[in-house]
């Protein structure tokens, strides 16, 4: 019977491991704005199309990778154009590139008039997602496979601001410290 686990357990990280396309994890959402995303003036929250974005790149990580993942880090976001209430709010998100236990996800926010059909960008960000094991551990994760021209590209652009990434957070290197245990782990302390 113990073998029979074993061998479950295997074929489910086998599969876990296998490849995939850009295409197969790729996640658009869509939301209306509403006045509580929004300040007196009609303007939507920076911060609640942050929640967007962190959403739509988890998705496409939690996807790729089949486990729990966490936001490793947020490249820089320029907000280009505001959204306001009414507008329906996409966040387009796609994976650029892996590596070992990190990944680097791509997400597109758009607005849309209701009344004129009219697309505005309102910005783009670059996320890291790191997946975890049940004991909140890094975890190697499946490549992924770009197929057209664009995902290429974006595949190089990706492994070069990594790199920046990288050597950035070598120089400021700290031990991360948690300050809440969650519920479920603190019966261990």
């Amino acid at each position: 019977m113990k073998s029979n686990i074993l061998i479950i357990e295997l074929y489910e990280n086998m599969i876990e491991m296998e490849e995939k396309t850009v295409a197969e994890t790729r996640v658009e959402l869509a939301q209306i704005m509403y006045p509580e995303h929004a300040n007196p003036a009609g303007n939507v929250h920076g911060g609640y199309i942050l929640k967007l974005i962190d959403q739509a790149g988890a998705i496409v990580a939690a996807r790729h990778t089949h486990s729990n993942v966490v936001t490793a880090s947020v490249d820089r976001m320029d907000f280009i154009s505001p959204a306001f209430i009414g507008n329906l709010v996409f966040a387009k998100a796609s994976l650029n590139y892996v590596g070992k236990t990190s990944m680097e996800i791509g997400v597109r926010i758009e607005a849309e008039c209701l009344k004129t059909g009219r697309h505005t960008h309102i910005g783009s960000a670059y996320l890291t997602f790191v997946a975890l094991d049940k004991d909140d551990n890094p975890i190697e994760i499946p490549k992924v496979i770009p197929e057209t021209e664009e995902e290429k590209r974006r595949y190089e652009e990706a492994q070069q601001r990594r790199k920046r990434r990288l050597k950035k957070s070598r120089a400021s290197k700290d031990e991360p410290q948690s300050c809440i245990v969650r519920p479920e782990k603190l019966e261990e302390f």
